[in-house]
């Protein structure tokens, strides 16, 4: 049995994070300190939940969420450049993609508060006068942000493809080349593995309640992301409410998409794309992705598949 510490050899590692848990997986020699690389990954993940997310009432995101309009709020390294890459990617896809919906997440029983089973806003939510890109002004030179008008954000379709990336950039600051890192769907991939295949993602059959692969996706240097109706979701009587918003209505999303997975070249682009372009629908949606050349698949409700990686 060879005891060369350069040898290369599978290791895992995995910790809480976001409601959910982060993994890893990757090709390292046995010399390689597991415990600082754990405590790296989960310092990274942990920063980007303590900034980004809706439901701590201490982040960052939320006091940004609860500061007066006109008043400008400091704003770390990272949430800004989340904050920038939303905008853009709210801009190109025609505002389907819009963190300015944290209002609509609360009053449908999504948000930080769970609403009764049986509760339904008590009359139609209507679209707030102002985009988020009128009412969202950034400042990236001297990291601060302010409001214009009364705005919720919520980065639940961009913050974990986010966290993802920087677990990437911890696999890359320990020199560790082939690797797999995720958080729930959203996953990517560093090099092939030493034997030289590719790192194998299942694509989830879009379905409620089961969980099966309906085919295999390939990476390599590359991210991928799902959005979906069939993960989040809330019964009321009859109806079956998505917890993807519909900013463009103000109500929660119902078109002829199951879900959307989308190849990037980073994680956060996969995440938010796969949003946009869930909510766009099963002709604009494929239509959009096919102008701007990016990978997508749409899966829709009568199991139909559009595209391909």
């Amino acid at each position: 049995m060879s005891t060369d510490s350069s040898a290369q050899r599978r290791r895992s590692l995995s910790g809480p994070t976001m409601g959910t848990r982060y993994s890893a997986v990757f090709f390292a020699p046995g010399d390689l300190h597991e415990q600082k690389l754990a405590a790296a990954l989960q310092a990274a993940v942990d920063r980007v939940d303590c900034q980004m997310s809706s439901w701590k009432p201490e982040s960052d995101l939320n006091c940004l969420n609860g500061a007066a309009t006109g008043v400008w709020v400091p704003v770390p390294a990272e949430l800004m450049f989340v904050l920038q890459g939303s905008l853009r990617i709210g801009q190109q896809s025609r505002g389907a993609f819009d963190i300015g919906v944290g209002d609509l997440v609360g009053a449908w029983g999504f948000g930080a508060r769970p609403a009764p089973a049986d509760d339904l806003p008590p009359g139609p939510v209507v679209p707030r006068p102002a985009t988020t890109a009128e009412a969202l002004e950034l400042d990236p030179p001297l990291r601060r942000a302010r409001k214009h008008a009364p705005l919720a954000l919520d980065l639940s379709g961009i913050a974990k493809g986010f966290g993802v990336d920087e677990m990437a950039r911890v696999m890359r600051q320990f020199s560790i080349p082939a690797w797999l890192v995720g958080i729930d769907g959203e996953m990517r991939a560093g090099r092939a593995k030493p034997d030289g295949t590719p790192w194998a993602v299942a694509h989830e059959r879009p379905v409620r309640g089961v969980r099966e692969a309906m085919g295999v996706i390939e990476l390599e240097d590359r991210a991928v992301a799902t959005s979906g109706n069939y993960r989040h979701y809330r019964d009321i009587g009859t109806r079956t409410i998505s917890h993807t918003m519909d900013p463009r209505s103000g109500q929660p999303l119902e078109n002829g998409l199951a879900s959307v997975t989308v190849l990037a070249d980073t994680c956060m682009e996969a995440d938010a794309w796969a949003t946009a372009f869930l909510v766009m629908g099963d002709v604009a949606g494929p239509r959009l992705a096919q102008v701007m050349g990016m990978d997508a698949i749409f899966v829709l409700a009568n199991g139909t598949v559009l595209g391909r990686p």
